[in-house]
């Protein structure tokens, strides 16, 4: 039984994945569609498994993440060694791809790219997903790095903890008086369950999981769907719902009166986790001790409350 990995065959599979079609790979590798799905094919008769479901954009299987990801690996060990060669075209930058939640790109994750020796000649491709799936990303090998909420490691990816991101239940104060009762000082186990709410997209159950702990049951169904961090915030001060805001981007808002604390002393912490493949890449090492450092400084590093 013939074993190894035709690389002609895994690098024409990753190009399918990134690429989206059969089509769009065959005119990146600059052969015919044909060719594409024959060597795929080829792949997947010599590996025993379907490595690719075939939807639009076409998308790996389990087994398909497996041979993606080492089709990364293998792009990025061929680069160093053709620079270190001094081979033509070694000279073309280095593109990271790491998955990090919206909430992290909005206060605190970017100074971390800044932090990166600039003779390392990165160009860097940011993948925003919610901290609860971007393992999801490493996993199917679309990214070397991600921010996540959960410290176990990903198959060939290593964790290490950062801190934690302190979010507060917070609305406006127009808000807060029509639909939780605030100046009558209604409790807000008896309302909060009915009053509008704000939510980033329909991943998110974070204001449901805090509703959840003080009745028993989710957030309202009269929910607005608003999927950037700045926006999130901004529609919550506007008076739109009430949401879970990071403390970083409350805080001001408290101080100048547009917001208020709903269960004042009452937060919820969210660790987050650096995860990246274990591979022996200094550009990859760098950014890694880049985002530990600004975590360090930026990111609640106490007990968790």
């Amino acid at each position: 039984m013939m074993t190894e990995l035709p690389l002609d065959q895994v690098r024409t599979l990753l190009a399918v994945v990134d690429e989206g079609t059969f089509d769009a790979a065959a005119a990146a590798l600059h052969v015919t569609p044909s060719a594409v799905s024959q060597r795929v094919k080829s792949l997947e008769q010599r590996t025993g498994r379907v490595l690719l479901m075939r939807t639009k954009p076409v998308r790996p299987t389990e087994s398909g993440e497996i041979v993606v990801r080492f089709a990364r690996q293998l792009a990025r060990l061929e680069g160093e060694a053709q620079a270190e060669l001094g081979m033509p075209g070694s000279g073309e930058p280095t593109r990271l791809s790491i998955a990090v939640n919206a909430d992290s790109l909005a206060t605190w994750f970017l100074p971390a790219l800044t932090r990166v020796p600039p003779g390392l000649r990165l160009c860097f491709e940011l993948r925003r997903e919610d901290e609860d799936h971007t393992a999801a990303l490493l996993r199917e090998g679309a990214v070397m790095a991600a921010v996540t909420s959960s410290p176990d490691p990903v198959a060939g990816c290593s964790v290490r903890a950062l801190g934690r991101l302190r979010y507060l239940p917070v609305a406006a104060p127009s808000y807060a008086e029509e639909w939780l009762g605030t100046r009558a000082g209604t409790p807000l186990h008896e309302v909060i369950a009915a009053a509008p709410v704000v939510v980033f997209d329909r991943n998110d159950d974070f204001q449901d999981d805090f509703v959840r702990s003080l009745t028993g049951g989710g957030a309202s169904a009269l929910r607005h769907f608003v999927p950037t961090s700045e926006g999130f915030v901004a529609s919550v001060a506007a008076g739109m719902g009430w949401g879970m805001v990071p403390e970083v981007q409350a805080r001001p808002l408290l101080d100048g009166g547009r917001l208020v604390h709903l269960l004042p002393g009452r937060s919820v912490d969210v660790p987050l986790f650096w995860q990246q493949w274990k591979l022996d890449f200094p550009a990859l090492g760098a950014m890694a001790e880049a985002v530990a450092a600004v975590a360090a400084e930026k990111l609640d590093q106490g007990p968790a409350v």
